[in-house]
């Protein structure tokens, strides 16, 4: 599978586009539609997933739902199970803490987790903002913690990381 990752709108939000053969997934459309669409324009888009319901991280999805005919997938109609999307195969993680519709996707093929605003480099999201938080935040982090230490980890914002990385350097996955 190939990751393509986009920087998008004013707060550089990842945005994700996974591709298999000629199938894609978009992961968190944040903004600036043309630059996703040039992407996926010639592709088969079998969905569109979303980590959480901020603005930068669904900027483009109205647009999106517009020119393709396809399904948006969040914790609304999302339960933690392996889900099978074309040649897509992942997992759903409720990880409240961020915001109460926070979920993490994970790919176990790939070892390649998208956590949204969740989990940063050595840091994790806002627990401050309208339905964030702290302490679920922390029970997040305890359950993303018994996965391998090899997966990397997509974050909404900034640089790729790896669990081990967190479980070393990351402050709050030293609690419990």
């Amino acid at each position: 599978m190939e990751i393509i990752n986009l920087k998008l709108g004013m707060l550089k939000t990842n945005c994700y586009i996974l591709k298999e053969g000629n199938e894609t997934l978009i992961i968190d459309p944040a903004d600036e539609y043309f630059k996703i669409d040039d992407i996926i324009k010639n592709t088969d888009l079998k969905g569109i997933l979303i980590t959480h319901n901020h603005f930068d991280h669904i900027g483009a999805l109205n647009q999106l739902l517009k020119n393709y005919q396809t399904k948006t997938y969040d914790k609304n109609n999302l339960e933690e199970k392996t889900y099978q999307i074309g040649n897509f195969s992942f997992e759903v993680i409720y990880t409240p803490g961020h915001t109460a519709d926070s979920i993490t996707f994970y790919f176990p093929k790939e070892k390649a987790m998208f956590v949204g605003d969740f989990i940063f480099k050595d840091d994790i999201g806002r627990c401050d903002l309208p339905t964030g938080d702290y302490l679920q935040m922390l029970a997040s982090i305890n359950k993303i913690k018994k996965y391998n230490d090899d997966i990397l980890i997509y974050p909404g914002h900034e640089e790729t990381t790896t669990l081990l990385e967190e479980k070393k350097f990351n402050e709050y996955f030293k609690y419990n």
